[in-house]
């Protein structure tokens, strides 16, 4: 295909043209300008009842100030204009323009104001006049000709003249009329679409493309200003060039938020920086304090950036305006909060709890519709912008390979952005990890949390340990095909009939009633499913394919008879689906708009056991660590003879403000990684923008049934694995939850976050600082659960304080003579490859040394100041380890393995809840090293409890989480009888909690002899311990009886394991000459 090519102009008739055009010049008048060609814009006459707003995406796709068509302003709306008043800044008659006038400009729901002297009035109309004569020229240009065609043709029409009186003649009596003549004349010419839209008349009045989009907030004052290179905080080698020695200036389009302010290139209309406001914005004026004349310097934790004014008193007018416009609209953002955190303390707010290929939802009966890329790329293609940070690790300490996983994203759209942060050489990081887990939609919802979108970390209240599947695909063939093939597939799969029998429809009954069972650690057994002849039946069978999945039409609009065969196959699906799916909250509608796609599996006919885990998702991070990530769906575990390891995990979803708060720290840190890295400097990587707090109540996504979901905050916290069904229902938009059990908190979003990983000035700790306050100020009792229990200050190796404060205020209760109740959940081996059998890793050991010296090891331990103190044994009254176990059959022989608890989760007084990201170690809580996210809950609305045998009343939101813990760990699900509501009282405690424990740990030692075990206190007694004979194995009969006895997954933390040992790594091993830090 060719492109023609324009004609050359002649130079004579270029010669012609620009006589005639001087000519014109020179000949228009400077007050008066009669327009033979325009008329006013009709749609601006009347001002409609709902003016078209301008979306929130278009941040995403400015454009240059002088290029035509740019949208600006709000469709149908007319801007109003105001002179409000006049200010004389000198009484000497030698000055031209000694009035200032204040005009202020409504358009919509968007209020400003500029101040201009009337020689910018006079440069302004000349500047139109030779626009307009410029327009007038046919010269013959493809683009200008386009602009001449879009002027809108009509009667001829006067532009109301400019006050011939010179300025410094005008008297203070004649103001007003001065006024008045200068609102009409700026009204007509704002009327009019061909000056409106005219790049000078936006520049002003003060307005661009970016300031009337309803999400980014009230508008702010706008103008053109000088800006200096340089001035940000960057650590490491990428300071090159950002100090005061180097520099250069260039002119920008400066715009002011209420949160934050940018600045973008007036010939691409990029956004080029964005600062934002925080407790260290400050502005500073003059050359004294900017080093510049008519400087103007703005400084925050992450940049100084000095601009450069025409004058001082400019410099003064843009400080003046922008600190009062700020203090105003963003004052939130400029005080110190609670606990030292960035994010305010936000109030009656709303609560209720509840890899590239990983799936977000199981089993797998839907083909790849449910796979994370698949989702992400879904979206993608109907115009979502996507972004995702990942945290780049070193490749020889970990193998997560972020790479492949940047690599497999980038391919699916070009509206999928992948970062990876920190790099290693130039930034000097190499010990500390980003460690936030976060997913945000459009800056509305957030889901925070422990869990990663990575293999092995779903999982359910069962902990399943075995999932060996047998799901087969009946084809023409005898060949078979496994579930996690079928997934890779992208082809369609033919589905052959397969003929009915009453054995089969026997069989399946049977299934039925089975699935209805529930076993701790074992294995459902699913009968033969005819998906097929359910579809024959139905005359539908032909639209089996992987093509169609995605397919709206077909989920929207469902036929009558397709919703006829949901109903009829429902029965018989739940077989593929987990059971506790309905009755933990998260069903389907009523009618069920899933229709016909939920059986497009895109494997054809599938009967036996689903499998919940496919490929590397199977894992045992003890038995061994990840390989070749690059091939997902191929198992590195022989599943039929290693037990996987489970995952015990919670998490959180906010609404409104406080993922507003949870935005903010992200475009705080994509931000940063884009100035740093060079790669990320394209326009390709777009800066982003925090949404305006003063929106964030206006949710897009709303609590069905929620009357005050549109007013307030609603809040959910997720028992996994419901948050990654929420999540990918999220994605798609197919958001429902029930709006059972709310309850009104004060919420506060918490953060680690230092000079590395945020580009902030000072590190924050306001994670650690919350935990502490927390911990001191309980009355009753403290829940946690969490990865890691390092603590107990020495201020050599570990800084931390949890440990301390743990002992400390039990040591209160103890002085006082009062109950006090501290329940701690940890793993029983930290999740590092290693063979416990010969002791572990050095990796493994290194964590467990610091885990038992933090609970029982030395006299800095917990144990260790209670027994100086108390004495004996009565530190059992206050404080209970423990760690989580289960047990299945695999193949027709009994194992075990430990539950690896991943949670970072604290419970206080059934009032107070801190849940995130940050484990109990240095790296996640002192804020200079691991990057991390977490909130802090405590509710308003309390319901009837007890507390001690005495009456109490429990926050709503706090008691159910604890409760709901408290039922998994010991084993009580379905049987509400059981009474947790009181965990201070004897009873409870000791009668429940550590007698279960107990009893548990006994029960798993008897029948598998398992490790950690108090019985091995050095290597010696280890090779002894593993080598007498297991009762699992010797009577697997006898050892099915006691595990009969077992009740949840709770057992004792094993304190005398390896006791006698030196767990830190040996002088000579890799992990030896890594740096104490990394390891706490």
């Amino acid at each position: 295909m060719s492109l023609k090519r324009e004609k050359p102009v002649d130079t004579s008739t270029l010669k012609k043209i620009a006589a005639d055009m001087s000519n014109i010049i020179e000949s228009l008048d400077t007050r008066e300008l009669h327009f033979e060609g325009e008329e006013v814009d009709s749609d601006v006459l009347n001002e409609p009842k709902t003016p078209a707003g301008i979306p929130f995406s278009t941040i995403y796709n400015t454009q240059g100030f002088k290029e035509p068509h740019i949208q600006t302003f709000l469709t149908g709306c007319p801007i109003r204009v105001r002179v409000l008043e006049v200010e004389r800044f000198t009484s000497t008659t030698k000055v031209p323009s000694p009035n200032v006038y204040t005009i202020e400009l409504t358009h919509g729901e968007f209020t400003w104001q500029v101040k201009r002297k009337f020689k910018h009035f006079q440069e302004f109309h000349r500047e139109l006049l030779r626009y307009k004569a410029f327009i007038r020229i046919p010269i013959p240009i493809r683009s200008h000709t386009v602009r001449r065609q879009s002027i809108k043709r009509g009667e001829t029409r006067q532009m109301p003249s400019l006050p011939r009186t010179s300025e410094n003649m005008v008297r203070e009596e004649h103001f007003s009329s001065r006024r008045k003549q200068l609102e009409d004349y700026l009204t007509k010419i704002l009327k009019m679409p061909m000056y409106r839209n005219y790049h000078g008349t936006m520049e002003f009045i003060g307005v661009s493309q970016l300031s009337f989009i309803h999400d980014l907030g009230p508008k702010g004052i706008e103008g053109m200003i000088m800006k200096r290179s340089g001035g940000h905080r960057i650590p490491g080698l990428n300071c090159c060039g950002q100090g005061s020695v180097c520099y250069r200036w260039s002119k920008r389009w400066l715009v002011v938020k209420d949160s934050f302010l940018l600045y973008m290139k007036p010939d691409s209309g990029a956004i080029a920086f964005v600062l934002l406001v925080d407790k260290e914005f400050k502005i500073k004026i003059g050359k004294k304090e900017t080093e510049t004349k008519y400087g103007l310097q703005i400084d925050n934790l992450s940049r100084s950036l000095i601009l450069k004014c025409n004058s001082y008193r400019h410099a003064r007018w843009w400080g003046q305006g922008i600190e009062e416009f700020i203090q105003k609209n963003g004052q939130n953002f400029l005080k110190d909060h609670r606990f030292g955190s960035y994010a305010a303390v936000r109030e009656k707010t709303l609560a209720k709890w509840l890899s590239p290929e990983i799936f977000m939802k199981r089993p797998v009966v839907e083909g790849n519709r449910w796979r994370l890329d698949c989702i992400l790329k879904r979206k993608a293609q109907q115009g979502v912008k996507i972004f995702v940070m990942l945290y780049k690790e070193v490749e020889l300490a970990l193998g997560i390979n972020s790479e492949y996983s940047k690599r497999t994203l980038m391919r699916l759209h070009p509206n999928i952005k992948v970062m990876r942060h920190p790099d290693h050489v130039s930034s000097s990081v190499y010990l500390w990890a980003h460690h936030e887990k976060l997913v945000i939609i459009d800056q509305s919802v957030a889901f925070i949390g422990g869990i990663d979108l990575a293999y092995g970390r779903w999982d359910d209240d069962e902990h399943r340990l075995t999932d060996v599947g047998s799901v087969k695909r009946i084809s023409g063939t005898k060949s078979t095909m496994n579930l996690a093939a079928a997934a890779e597939s992208t082809e369609a799969l033919a589905l052959k009939p397969y003929t009915d029998s009453p054995g089969d429809r026997k069989s399946l009954d049977d299934a039925l009633d089975s699935s209805r069972l529930k076993g701790i650690g074992k294995a459902r057994k699913f009968a033969r499913f005819s998906i097929y002849r359910q579809l024959h039946k139905h005359g539908i069978h032909h639209s089996d394919s992987v093509s169609s999945i995605d397919s709206e039409s077909s989920y929207c609009n469902p036929s009558r008879s397709q919703q006829n065969l949901i109903q009829s196959l429902k029965p018989h699906l739940k077989m593929f689906h987990h059971h506790t799916e309905s009755r933990q909250g998260l069903a389907e509608s009523e009618k069920d708009k899933g229709s016909i796609r939920s059986l497009k599996t895109g494997v054809g006919e599938l009967f036996g056991e689903t499998r919940f885990w496919h490929g590397k998702d199977y894992c045992n991070f003890v038995f061994k660590d990840w390989v070749q990530l690059d091939k997902p769906f191929a198992d590195f575990i022989d599943r039929h003879t290693t037990p996987r390891m489970p995952w015990h995990d919670i998490a959180s979803v906010v609404h409104g403000k406080a993922a507003r708060d949870i935005a903010r720290h992200f475009i705080q840190r994509w931000n940063f990684a884009k100035i740093m890295k060079p790669k990320y400097r394209s326009l390709s990587y777009p800066f982003l923008l925090p949404k305006s707090q003063q929106t964030a109540n206006e949710l897009k996504y709303q609590v069905p049934e929620s009357v005050l979901a549109t007013v307030q905050i609603p809040m959910l916290f997720l028992p996994y694995p419901q948050e990654l069904d929420l999540l990918s229902n999220f994605l798609s938009k197919e958001y429902k939850v029930p709006s059972s059990c709310f309850s009104l908190f004060v919420r506060q979003v918490l953060r680690s976050a230092a000079d590395w990983s945020a580009g902030i000035k000072y590190h924050e700790e306001s994670i650690h600082a919350a935990y502490v306050n927390v911990i001191e100020n309980s009355k009753h009792f403290i829940y946690i659960e969490n990865q890691f229990f390092i603590s107990c200050a020495d201020d050599r190796v570990v800084s931390n304080k949890i440990g301390d404060a743990i002992a400390q205020r039990i040591l209160k209760a103890h002085r006082e003579n009062k109950r006090f109740r501290v329940y701690v959940v940890i793993p029983l081996l930290p999740g590092f490859e290693g063979d416990i059998l010969t002791g572990g890793g050095n990796a493994l050991q290194a964590i467990m040394h610091f885990n038992y010296r933090t609970m029982c090891r030395g006299d800095r331990s917990i144990l260790g100041q209670l027994k100086t103190e108390i004495g004996g044994d009565k530190w059992i009254n206050y404080i209970s380890f423990c760690g989580l176990r289960t047990y299945a059959e695999l193949e027709g022989k009994l194992v075990t393995e430990l539950i690896y608890v991943h949670s970072k989760l604290l419970i206080a007084d059934d009032n107070t809840v801190i849940i995130g990201s940050a484990n109990i170690n240095d790296r996640s809580l002192l804020g200079k090293r691991d990057s991390e996210m977490a909130i802090l809950v405590q509710d308003t609305e309390t319901v009837p409890s007890m507390m001690d045998g005495e009456d109490y009343r429990a926050g709503k939101f706090a008691q159910s989480l604890r409760l709901r813990c408290f039922r998994v760990v010991l084993g009580c699900s379905t049987n509400q009888n059981v009474d947790l509501l009181d965990p201070v009282c004897d009873r409870f405690f000791k009668e429940m909690w550590v007698s279960t424990a107990a009893r548990n740990a006994t029960i798993f030692d008897k029948v598998f002899r398992c490790l950690p075990s108090d019985e091995v206190n050095n290597l010696v007694q280890l090779r002894d311990f593993i080598n007498r004979p297991i009762l699992a194995n010797e009577d697997p009969v006898k050892a099915a009886e006691e595990l009969k006895k077992i009740h949840g997954f709770l057992v004792q933390f094993p304190f005398r394991f390896l006791e006698e040992e030196n767990l830190l790594p040996s002088v000579g091993t890799k992990e030896s000459m890594v740096p104490m830090e990394v390891w706490t």
